[in-house]
C-alpha cells in the first residue's frame, strides 16, 4: 500500500494556531498538513508528576485540538525522546517537509539539528522560521556585528529596527486550515502521558491595565500586571500581535518585551551563561551556599515580610511580581551570600513563566556577575523597599497572615549582611 505523502507540522513553544509563521507556511504547501507535537520524555523526566506547566501545555493543545476537530482534522500527540519519535514517523508516513519555528535554547538548538539531519536522510526537506522573536540573534548587533551586551544600546538599536518596519506583519493562518490533513488521532489525558492535575493554575493574560503599566508595575499590591509571561513562554499569544499592540499602548511595557529578547540573544551568543557568570571576573566569589539559609529563603521564613511573601507567593502560585524577584534574589546572593545558580535552579523548578534565558539573566543581574548586571555593591534593603513599594503592607498580609501576630526577627541584620556582601564580593574579583 503506497503511503500517503504529508507535511508534518511540529508545533512547540508556538501553542496557536493564529498568527504562527512555521505553520501559515505549511499550510501553504502542496500536502495535507499533520500536526504534530511531542511530550520530549528528556525534558519531562526531570519533572514532577504534577508540573503544572505540563498541564497548561496539555490544556492549550486541547484547545487547539477541538478546533480543528470541528473541520475533521486532529493533532497527533506523541511522547518519547524525540529523534527516536521521528524514526518512527519516517516510518509510518511518506513525509516531504518539515515545518518547525525557531528555539534558540542550547538544548533545543542540539536536538533540532538532530531531526534537520534524520529529515534530510529521509528525503524530506526542513524548513525552520522565526516566531517567538521580533528580532533573532543575529538581527541587532554592533556595526563590528557582535553581539549587545548592554541593554539600553541594544534597546535603542532595536527600536530603529523596528519603527522601519512597523506595523509587523502578521500571518493570517485561519484561512488555511482546511489544509490539515484530515485525521481523527487519539488525544492522551493527562494522565497518559505520565502527569497529573495541580491545583496551581496560568491565568489568562490581561491587558486592560497596561496603559497605566509605567505608574502601576512595581506596586505588587495593586496587582496590575498582564499576566502574560507563561503565555509568551509557550506562545499561545503571538509576540507581533503584541509588540504592534504595545507600541501604541505603553513605552515601559514594550521595554519589559525588548528585554525578553536581549536575555534570548545573550544566551544564544554566550550559552555558558547557562550555569556559569556571564562576567568570569566573578568566578573567585566565595559563596556560604548554607543549606539552612536556602531553606529558609524557599520558604518564606527569613524575617524580611517583602521576601518572604515573594517565596510564598510563588511557591502557592506560581507567580511572583517583577519587583519581588528582584528584592528575593538579590536577598539570596547579596544577604546570605548564596550562589545565584541556587536560586535560578529553585526559580526553574516553581514559575509558571520559566524562560531559560529570561531567568538566568535576572538572576545574574540581581547578583551582580551578568551582563548589564546590578553592580555588586548594590544591595536593596528588604524593609526600605517594603515601604516605598507597599507602604501599607497589603500585598505582605496578602502572605503572610500571621504578619500582625508577631512576626518573627530577620534571620540577618541588613547592615551586617550588607557589609558583608560587599566584602566578600570585592575580595572574591579575580584581576
Amino acid at each position: 500500500m503506497i503511503k500517503q505523502e504529508v507535511v508534518i507540522f511540529w508545533f512547540r513553544r508556538d501553542l496557536r494556531l493564529e498568527d504562527n509563521v512555521a505553520l501559515y507556511h505549511a499550510l501553504q504547501s502542496e500536502r495535507p498538513v499533520i500536526p504534530l507535537f511531542i511530550f520530549d520524555t528528556d525534558i519531562l523526566n526531570s519533572l514532577p508528576k504534577n508540573d503544572a506547566r505540563v498541564g497548561f501545555i496539555h490544556e492549550s493543545l486541547q484547545k487547539i485540538n477541538a478546533k480543528i476537530n470541528a473541520i475533521g482534522c486532529s493533532l497527533l500527540i506523541k511522547k518519547g525522546r524525540t529523534a527516536e519519535v521521528w524514526k518512527t514517523l519516517f516510518e509510518e508516513y511518506t513525509i516531504s517537509a518539515v515545518f518547525l519555528n525557531k528555539d534558540y535554547e542550547p538544548y533545543a538548538i542540539k536536538r533540532d539539528s538532530v531531526i534537520e539531519t534524520l529529515a534530510k536522510d529521509n528525503n524530506a526537506s526542513f524548513f525552520s522560521f522565526k516566531d517567538q522573536v521580533i528580532f533573532e540573534e543575529l538581527e541587532i548587533t554592533k556595526s563590528d556585528g557582535l553581539p549587545y551586551t548592554i541593554y539600553t544600546p541594544y534597546k535603542n538599536k532595536w527600536l530603529e529596527k523596528y519603527k522601519a518596519m512597523a506595523p509587523l506583519q502578521e500571518y493570517i493562518t485561519l484561512n488555511y486550515l482546511f489544509n490539515f490533513c484530515k485525521s481523527n488521532f487519539d488525544f492522551p489525558t493527562l494522565q497518559q502521558i505520565g502527569f497529573e492535575a495541580n491545583s496551581i493554575k496560568v491565568l489568562p493574560h490581561n491587558l486592560t491595565q497596561i496603559t497605566n503599566y509605567h505608574q502601576t508595575r512595581d506596586f505588587p499590591a495593586a496587582d496590575s500586571t498582564s499576566y502574560l509571561s507563561p503565555h509568551l513562554r509557550f506562545g499561545t499569544v503571538s509576540i507581533r500581535k503584541l509588540v504592534n499592540w504595545a507600541v501604541r499602548k505603553n513605552d515601559v511595557f514594550l521595554s519589559e518585551l525588548i528585554w525578553r529578547e536581549f536575555f534570548m540573544q545573550i544566551l544564544f551568543s554566550f550559552p555558558k551563561v547557562v550555569t556559569h557568570n556571564f562576567k568570569s571576573a566573578y568566578d573567585g566569589i566565595q559563596w556560604r551556599n548554607n543549606e539552612e539559609d536556602f531553606k529558609r529563603w524557599c520558604t518564606g521564613t527569613t524575617g524580611y515580610p517583602m521576601v518572604d511573601a515573594g517565596m510564598r507567593q510563588l511557591n502557592e502560585t506560581g507567580y511572583m511580581h517583577n519587583r519581588v524577584r528582584m528584592v528575593t534574589a538579590s536577598f539570596l546572593c547579596k544577604h546570605l551570600l548564596i550562589s545565584w545558580q541556587w536560586g535560578e535552579a529553585y526559580f526553574a523548578e516553581k514559575l509558571l513563566d520559566y524562560d531559560l534565558s529570561a531567568n538566568v539573566g535576572n538572576w545574574q543581574w540581581a547578583a551582580g556577575t551578568g551582563c548589564d548586571a546590578a553592580p555588586y555593591f548594590r544591595v536593596f534593603n528588604p524593609d526600605i523597599q517594603l515601604k516605598k513599594f507597599d507602604e501599607k503592607g497589603i500585598y505582605i498580609r496578602q502572605w503572610i497572615p500571621e504578619f500582625d501576630l508577631g512576626y518573627g526577627e530577620p534571620m540577618v541584620d541588613h547592615a551586617f549582611a550588607r557589609d558583608r556582601a560587599i566584602a566578600v564580593y570585592k575580595a572574591g574579583i579575580l584581576k
